[in-house]
Formats: C-alpha cells, structure tokens, sequence
C-alpha cells in the first residue's frame, strides 16, 4: 500500500469513528418504527416536514428519518439497509462520495440521503449513467418514497417538455447526466419562463460518480445547431483521403528538435501519432493535396478550410474505428460510449468529425453543426448547493475529486468479506494467441457448469469471440451496444449455472448478477477480461461484478502485446523478455513485472486524461463565468421583470462609447468633429436632437456626455408615450433583449471556439496560452457587451405601435419541442420603409401591393 492510500484509508477511519454513532441511534430508533402502522409511518413525513419549519434541520432529523425509510424499505421491498449502508447514506448527506464495493446495494443507499433533503420540498437528483438506470431506480426504489407519500419523477431521452417538467417538479427525480445538462442548456435558450423544465439545483446524488465527473468529464456537452456549410467537400476529402499513404516517422518532432536543426524523416504521405490521437500530412502528402484541390499553397489562410478537412477525413479512416467507436444503424452513424459501451442517441462529434466519418461510410452527410451552448460537467455539478456521490471504484481520484469538486472520499467497509479471487493477469505474444486461450477458459469453466462473464473493450471483439465459441458448439449470449434492448434479460441470466455472456463495457456499471445455488457450488462467477482499459478503475468495475454480498467467483485478465495498451505505452523490454524467454506460440507470461509494467502505463495514461480534464476546465472556467452573467441576464427577462431601469443603462452606455470613440479627451470643443458622432449617434436614435456647434461651445466632454444623455433618455421617454399602456414597451423591450443577447452570444461561443483553437500557438512566442486566451477573451466579451447594448437601443427607438413583435428563438435546436404558449406582445412596426412589389410584412407570401397595400 502507497502512502497516498495510507493517508486517505486513515481519513476513512477518522471520519467512520464520527458516524458510528449516529448509526447506533438509528438502530435503536428500529422497534419503535416496527410497531407503527403503515399509515402512521407515512404520516412521518408530515411530521418531519413541520419540525424543519419549526427550525430544526436535517441533521437534528437524520436518525429518525433513516429509520423510517429502513422500516419502509423492509414493507415495501422487503430490503433492510444493513449497517454500512446506513454508513453510507450519511456520509452522501454530508456532501461526499462514498465508495462502496460492487454489490453492496448502492442504489438502496441513496434511497436515505434522498428521502431527508427531499423533505424541504426543493427537489432532489439521483443522476445515474443512462436512461436504463434511471428508469429502473425510479420504478423500484421508487416505490419506498410513494409509499412514504413522496412524488418520484423519470427524465428519459424519449420525453417531451411537458413530461420533462412534471418529472423535475417531483420531490426526487432520477436522471441521466446528460439529459440533466442538456435540459440545462436548453433551459437557457427558451424564450418564456412557462417552457423551462428545471427547477433550481439543490441536491443532487450521483450514482457512479467516478465515470460521471471523471471519464465523461473530457468532453463537454453541445448543443448544436445547423450552419450553412455545404458538405461536399467533406465527400472530396474522404476520396483524397483513400488515396494517401500512411508513413511513419524516424522519431517524434519537438521544440528541441527545431533548436538543434535537427531533421526527422517522414516518409508515405501522412503521419498518425496514436499515442497523441493526431495526425500530420507529410511534405509528399502536402504536394497531392494542393495536386488535388488545385491549389498552390495549402499553408494560404484561405485555403484553412481544406486543410481542416483533409486531416478530418484521415482520422476518420485512422483513428476512428467502427463497432468501436461508433456503429453504424439505418443508414445513421452513432456514437459508441467508450466507457460504457452503450450507444448515445442524438449525440454527435463537433468540428466536423462526424460528416467525415459519414463520408467515409457512405450514408448521408448531414450538414456541419454550429455551437449554440456548451458547458462541462465539472462547471454543471458545480452549480448544485450540495452533491454527493458512489461508486465501487473513487479513492485513486481522490486528489482529482477534492480539488476539482470539493468532495472526499470516504472508504465503506463491506457488509461481509470479498469471497473473490483476483488472478494475476497473463500476457501472449499476439491477439490470436490470447483469444484461442480465452475460449479454452471459457470451455474448462463451462465443462463444470460455472458461469462466465467475458469482458471486452470493443464490439468487434465481442463479435469475434461469439463466433469462435459458436464454432465449439457453446451457447451464449453477447451484450453489447448492438444489442443493448435486451440487456435486462441477459443480465438476470449471466450468474445461472453454465452461462456464458460476452459483454462489452455495458455489463460493468450499474447491472446486477445474482448466481443460483448451482453457480455458488461451482465456484461462482468467473470474469474474463479480454483486454486492460485504459482506467485501472473500469477493469475494477468488471472484476467487481463478481462476488457481490460475500458470494464466491474468479478474475483473470488475458492480454497480449499487440493489445493497444502494451503496444502504445507498454515498456520495449517486454518483447525482449518474451523473445529472450524463448516464448512459442500459444504459451503465456504470468509474472508481477508484467503487471507492474500494465499498471505503469495505466497511471501514465490516466495522469495524461486528469491533464486534459483539468485544461478543459481552466478554458472553461473563462467560459463560465460570462456564461453566468449572459444567463442570469436571461433569467432575468423570462421572470417578467421590468427592464426599463437595465434599457436606460444601455442607453446611457451607447451615448457614452459614441462620445469616447469620436471625440479625444484632449481636444478643445473648436476642434470636435460633430458631423461623425451626429451620424453615429442618429442611425441608431432618430428622434434625438442632434448637437450643434452653440451646444458644445465651452464645453468640456464630461459636460457634453451629460447633455447627450439627457437628450438620450428624453428621447427614450417619449418613446414610451407612443405606447398606450407602459406594459406593452416593457414586452417589447424583453424581446428584443432576449433576440440580441441570444444572437450575440451564440456568435461570441463561435468566436471564443476559434480563438481556443488557434491560441496555441502563442506558446512558440514565449507567453502562456491560458493566459492570452483569458485576455482575449475578456476584450471579446467586453466588445460583444457594447454590441448588445448598440442593437438593443437601435430595435427599440426604430419600432411604432402597429405591427405584431412576439419572442423567438433565434436558433433552431433540433429535437427540443417547441411551446405553443406565448404571452402577446403589442404591435409594433419597424421604420423601414415597404415598397409595392416586396414581400408583404404580414407574412401572407403575396406582394404587398395585393395584400395588406391595396387595403390602404
């Protein structure tokens, strides 16, 4: 044990020490809980609810709560939490993760936490890691809280916004995490307060924390919408792109390199680095793709595009691997989990990926996507008042969840001993090896009918192990994301005696496999892994989905060194030892080197994704916080507040910057040009009186600011007479706020993109990446300010009570469902002038002549 582990398992200890006994007090609460009728165990919840507004908290209710969800637990499922899962209930109401070992009842445990801070009547979430689960909590565990006399609600990937919101209004709603942060994202681009799905964010329990707020946390949620971009040229590249030869390179090139002068050999056409998931095109490759597009310099700034591309379609044909990381159904390509295994309906690759992997595959390329609204998960749990998590699998990250998330992690001890035997993990020469030897395990645990599980990492894989054991004559069933409706059924039968399941990623996380007495007498379950992941912590979740509750069974890992683990990060030496060894075909390793060796490049890789994870983050965080001001502005107008004081500002503003950016603070009054801040300032407010030379004579420009913004607001307010009732500018006004601030922004979240991909570059001049991109971003975001404030002023002061103004979206997000509930707005008219033969402002498709002109 390292003394990392050392430090956190005495934290564990000491904190236990603090918990145990309230536990004790829990448990003596039991009979006084068994003697009360069904009826009066449900009145608790009435009783508790009244104490908390009396000016008790949680914590004073805590042990009488527990106890009265234990006893229901015990009428309804006929389940009594053991002693360590009261543990662990406390330890997530404290706002921490517990970890708890596969099998020790998680999902009953969140049942306490949930109950208590479902109490104040402001919601509670249990995300979990897909609509499978989440629907199987809510309609098992849920019955405990409808007993109790709590509503219980289930967002699902299929539901419209009505269903949404009904599901989020319930005292404890179980959800995915990315319909969480979608429903999030979404919620901020409507455009009336009644279309809003979610209420606040309270409380909020995550199931399987470690793959929610660390795996998944590489990647941060988009929501998309259409650009204009044709997608041909995508086709095109995917045709050049079959042409060029893969080459390699004499070593890899590094500032240093470039210091000493020194030059690497490259030879083919273009250069994949798997290590670094890239690739380069080659001097050669350069020279066929200017040949091609018939172009001279492909470096040319106009011809950025092309070269985007061409290295797109590569990594589709290189590094993007079918039935791995994707699978291809009804002519659609959709993405593959990679820590799950499970397909991901709706969701894309961005920057053009996806089109090219379309082209690649021949189905139909959909139009390129453009950012409307992005977040990460680790800004999105942020936002939540208190969160807490489980898994079987947290305490290598602790350092991550600490300082990312401001949660510990707390070690639960096992209600009995782990009966499992974890074998050491055998290496072969070659895949082919590996595979005949992981069938003739399969065969030996069959012939005396104990149940195996195999684990793989792709579904190729997964394929290609069903048809070898079909050619022995085995009966199995295969789980994989192809197949993913009937992962119920084959689950419940993966812990019979004499079954044999291959099962992608899927069968690790959140699935239960109970054995029958016969499966027990043979040993119990045996785990085959096929294959180490890339985390030490998946292949501990597959291992863990044997000897559940003391139960007995087996792990053994087969690898070889053609896998991509040994191959990319696995030490040299390890082909020299087998060589030395004088290895032959068919024989394997065992020995601890080799297993030092596997979990060297485990952590290597795993320290190189907490890297990635943590960059991600810093370049969010400046997103964050202009994403905070744009939606809390936005929140603001769908409440219905008045803007008038926010729309005086902006006005007052505008005058201001005119005045700045025409008029030097060091020149006398003789020497201002008018004429130019006259034409700036009347384009956008017509009805202002403009300044003369009398009106600035002996002035300074603090004195002519004053003036103007007089004139400004005056002017402003004889806007306002033109309406018959105030309530109908103030409308207005929230339109036109929300049409701006949400055009501006989706522009600024495009623009900001750009600069991120392009910032790297400053590091070959010296200065910080991070640095120049909060910089930029900050002048970015003060100049986007200035323009919302420019637009807003000149829609207000260009409009007259006359033609119908009503909110829209100013994107269209595919797949959100669009509500028919709209509060009128009054009529106004823009001041542009309508000629006979244009399209006719109301919208009838005639000229204006035939309609609404010839009734004038």
């Amino acid at each position: 044990m390292g003394l990392f582990e050392k430090i956190f398992g005495t934290h564990s200890q000491n904190e236990l020490k603090r918990i145990y006994p309230i536990v004790d007090h829990i448990e003596a609460l039991e009979p006084q809980m068994q003697k009360l009728s069904d009826e009066e165990l449900r009145e608790k919840t009435r009783e508790f609810r009244e104490r908390l507004e009396g000016g008790e908290t949680l914590d004073d209710i805590l042990p009488e709560a527990f106890a009265v969800v234990r006893e229901a637990s015990v009428r309804v499922l006929n389940m009594r939490h053991f002693r360590v899962q009261l543990v662990g209930g406390i330890v997530l109401h404290q706002g921490r993760i517990a970890e708890m070992k596969t099998g020790e009842g998680k999902t009953l445990v969140a049942t306490l936490p949930a109950y208590l801070n479902a109490l104040p009547g402001q919601g509670v979430n249990i995300v979990t890691v897909n609509d499978y689960l989440a629907k199987r909590d809510a309609e098992w565990m849920g019955k405990i809280h409808e007993f109790l006399g709590l509503t219980v609600g289930v967002v699902l990937n299929s539901m419209s916004n009505d269903e949404r919101r009904e599901a989020y209004n319930c005292d404890i709603t179980y959800v995915t995490n990315n319909e969480l942060g979608f429903d999030y994202l979404r919620d901020n681009m409507v455009i009336y307060k009644e279309q809003l799905v979610q209420r606040g964010m309270k409380y909020a329990i995550i199931d399987e924390v470690d793959s929610i707020l660390i795996d998944e946390a590489r990647t941060p949620l988009i929501i998309s919408g259409q650009s204009g971009k044709s997608t041909r040229l995508y086709e095109a590249c995917d045709i050049l792109a079959r042409q060029l030869q893969k080459g390699e390179a004499s070593g890899e090139f590094s500032k240093m390199n470039a210091i000493m002068g020194e030059e690497i050999e490259e030879t083919g056409d273009f250069i994949v680095n798997e290590k670094e998931k890239n690739i380069n095109l080659t001097e050669d490759g350069v020279k066929k793709v200017e040949q091609f597009f018939h172009i001279e310099n492909l470096a040319d700034p106009e011809n950025l595009e092309i070269q985007h591309n061409i290295i797109l379609a590569l990594r589709a044909h290189n590094l993007m691997f079918r039935d791995q990381n994707y699978v291809v159904k009804d002519d659609e390509v959709l993405i593959v989990d990679e820590f799950t295994g499970r397909i991901m309906p709706g969701r894309r690759y961005s920057d053009g990926l996806h089109q090219a992997i379309e082209a690649k595959e021949h189905v139909k390329v959909k139009r390129e996507s453009r950012t409307l609204a992005t977040i990460t998960f680790q800004n999105l749990f942020n936002k939540f008042e208190k969160k807490s998590g489980m898994t079987g699998t947290a305490l290598t990250e602790e350092a991550e969840f600490r300082d990312i998330y401001g949660m510990d992690v707390i070690e639960i001890p096992t209600n009995l001993p782990v009966q499992r035997i974890d074998m050491n993990d055998v290496v072969y020469k070659t895949k082919k090896e590996k595979y005949n030897a992981v069938i003739d395990a399969v065969c030996e645990a069959h012939e005396k009918q104990q149940p195996v599980l195999v684990g793989t990492i792709t579904i190729e894989t997964s394929e290609l192990l069903s048809k070898m054991l079909t050619r022995r004559g085995i009966r199995h069933n295969v789980l994989n994301a192809k197949f993913h409706e009937m992962e119920a059924e084959i689950v419940a039968q993966a812990g019979q005696h004499g079954a044999v399941t291959i099962a992608t990623n899927m069968a690790g996380r959140g699935t239960d496999i109970k054995l029958d007495d016969e499966a027990k007498a043979a040993g119990g379950l045996k785990i085959i892994g096929t294959e180490r992941h890339e985390s030490r912590r998946i292949d501990n979740q597959l291992r863990g989905r044997s000897g559940r509750l003391g139960d007995p069974g087996e792990s053994k890992f087969y690898l070889s060194l053609e896998d991509d683990l040994l191959r990319l990060f696995g030490s040299e030496r390890l082909m020299g030892i087998f060589n030395a060894l004088g290895v032959e075909e068919g024989e394997e390793i065992e020995h601890k080197m080799l297993s030092d060796v596997i979990e060297k490049a485990q952590k290597k890789i795993e320290n190189n994704n907490f890297g990635i994870r943590k960059n991600l983050l810093e370049y969010d965080q400046v997103m964050n916080e202009q994403r905070e001001i744009i939606y809390e502005e936005r929140r603001r107008v769908l409440n219905g507040e008045s803007m008038r004081d926010a729309i005086f500002h902006m006005v007052t503003e505008f005058v201001e910057n005119a005045v700045d950016s025409n008029i030097p603070a060091d020149l006398d009054y003789e020497d201002w040009n008018l004429g130019v801040l006259n034409r700036e300032l009347l384009a956008v407010i017509p009805s202002m009186a403009a300044v003369t030379d009398e009106d600035v004579k002996g002035k300074e420009v603090k004195q002519l600011k004053h003036l103007l913004k007089e004139r400004a607001v005056k002017a402003y307010e004889e806007k306002e007479t033109e309406f018959p009732e105030a309530e109908h500018l103030r409308e207005v006004e929230r339109v036109f706020l929300l049409r701006v601030i949400d055009a501006k922004w989706m522009a600024h979240i495009d623009d900001m993109d750009q600069l991120r991909q392009g910032i790297g570059l400053q590091a070959y001049g010296q200065r910080d990446p991070l640095v120049e991109y909060k910089m930029l971003g900050y002048d970015m975001f003060g100049e986007m300010t200035q323009a919302i404030t420019m637009d807003t002023v000149r829609l207000l002061f260009h409009v007259r009570v006359e033609q119908k103004v009503e909110r829209e979206q100013v994107a269209k997000v595919t797949g959100t469902n669009k509500d028919d509930s709209a509060v009128k707005a009054p009529k106004v008219r823009s001041e542009k002038k309508v000629y006979p033969n244009d399209p006719c402002p109301c919208g009838s498709g005639k000229k204006y002549k035939q309609c609404c002109g010839r009734k004038k």
